[in-house]
């Protein structure tokens, strides 16, 4: 059984003690609105103070149940106590020193831990080697610089739906929505968008644009996530990613894995391409691997990764007290939060699964772990984005945090410590909401 720290304050299901937002909540907006960048996407007034495994208070004492983690980043919960005591510990020791020019043992350990773990073969040189960053989208830049530099090409190939971050390199991958690129040209050149997940779409990659205009030969790397985040938490279909793989050694491609939403245990694997049993060249991590901390990393086959000093890194990347939340986060998903995530899941899965049997409007579930998603559908059978956006706003009023992804889906992906009864919360709060309590 999930060992829970025993030292909770906050109740484990919702708890509402004001309208929403509350009097602080709505003070503390307002002074938002005044001084922060339009561009922040809020669909829901929440005005968080604190959170506690996964539960989350505001600033008015209201309790929600969050489905989020911080976008999938709060792997071990909100405020796990062995995450918060080493950071503690570490920040009492050293802050900051900079990994680009100095060696400390947060940072070296963190990239042992990472390294032996990697789905990569072993040889000569390890099994892995490993760049810091601060973020998923930094991790996709040098991802793609370390491509060019070894294979002396600069073509890449990405994919429709795929979200990669929002910096000029990462943004020019990316292909979720088009506010995210529109106004921001000219973007990074040589990138080339293909829909996901389909054979029909690696066939017109290898039978038309392959002889047509897009020569293979100059093809450094295929970038893709191996279940797509944003774009909805897509599933390739059978023999996508292992004909991607054949693809890429067949013409010396690189295949990059983004894993930043994915990755760190989300899927019931530690890295979720070992569900296929796949060997990727690079592979992309951030958001869960520091329980919260900005941290980000790029992994690589060992001979890879051959770029001189001084050619690529990061003043912050593998800040030493990130670096300490991580190893203890390694430790936690491997003792008992990735078998959780595995298990949690199948719950999940089987609970919205009966809520598409019973309502109409829901989709069957897709994804893995605690990685998963529902489409919401109108009486037409059309993806309906504003039911998805009613359903996710009118869950916050009932003290679940939701967010959307793709064009009408619902993404789950609570902190990897989520039990069976918080499931069930869940589950009866989306209930009342299509029975339209």
């Amino acid at each position: 059984m999930l060992s829970i720290p025993t030292n909770r304050t906050q109740p484990r299901v919702p708890q509402l003690r004001t309208s929403l937002p509350g009097p602080r909540a709505r003070a503390l907006i307002e002074r938002d609105r005044v001084v922060s960048s339009p561009s922040y996407t809020r669909s829901y007034p929440l005005a968080a103070a604190r959170g506690e495994g996964c539960m989350v208070e505001d600033v008015d004492g209201n309790v929600f149940l969050d489905f989020t983690a911080g976008i999938a980043v709060t792997a071990t919960g909100h405020a796990h106590p062995q995450v918060v005591q080493a950071i503690q510990n570490q920040a009492a020791n050293l802050l900051h020193i900079s990994g680009t020019d100095f060696y400390y043992e947060p940072m070296v350990k963190l990239a042992e831990n990472l390294a032996v773990r990697a789905p990569f073969p072993e040889s000569g040189d390890g099994r892995a080697r490993v760049c810091f960053t601060n973020s998923g989208a930094e991790s996709i830049e040098g991802a793609i610089k370390l491509a060019r530099y070894y294979t002396k090409r600069s073509r890449i190939v990405s994919f429709q739906g795929g979200f990669h971050g929002r910096t000029y390199g990462a943004m020019s991958l990316t292909g979720s929505k088009i506010v995210q690129r529109q106004g921001f040209g000219p973007l990074l050149p040589g990138v080339t968008h293909i829909p996901y997940g389909t054979h029909a779409s690696l066939d017109y990659l290898e039978e038309k644009l392959f002889s047509s205009v897009l020569p293979p030969e100059e093809v450094a790397a295929i970038v893709l996530e191996p279940i797509q985040g944003e774009g909805g938490y897509i599933v390739p279909s059978d023999g996508f990613l292992e004909r991607i793989r054949q693809i890429c050694s067949r013409h010396g491609i690189l295949m990059i894995v983004d894993e930043i939403q994915s990755g760190m245990g989300r899927t019931g694997k530690l890295f979720p391409i070992e569900h296929w049993g796949m060997m990727p060249d690079i592979i992309t991590l951030a958001k869960g691997i520091a329980s919260g901390l900005p941290l980000g990393a790029i992994l690589s086959r060992p001979e890879l990764m051959t770029w001189p000093p001084g050619s690529h890194a990061a003043t912050f990347g593998g800040n030493p007290v990130a670096c300490a939340a991580a190893n203890v986060t390694l430790e936690l998903l491997q003792a008992e939060l990735i078998d959780n995530a595995h298990q949690m899941g199948e719950v999940l899965q089987a609970g919205l699964t009966e809520l598409a049997q019973r309502f109409d409007q829901v989709s069957l579930p897709r994804g893995k772990g605690l990685m998963m998603a529902i489409d919401l559908i109108d009486a037409d059978g059309n993806l309906d984005p504003d039911l998805r956006n009613r359903i996710v706003d009118g869950a916050f009023y009932k003290g679940l945090l939701l967010v959307g992804c793709g064009k009408a889906a619902i993404r789950f992906c609570p902190p990897l410590i989520i039990n069976s009864d918080q499931i069930q919360v869940a589950l009866e709060i989306l209930t009342e909401l299509f029975e339209g309590k």
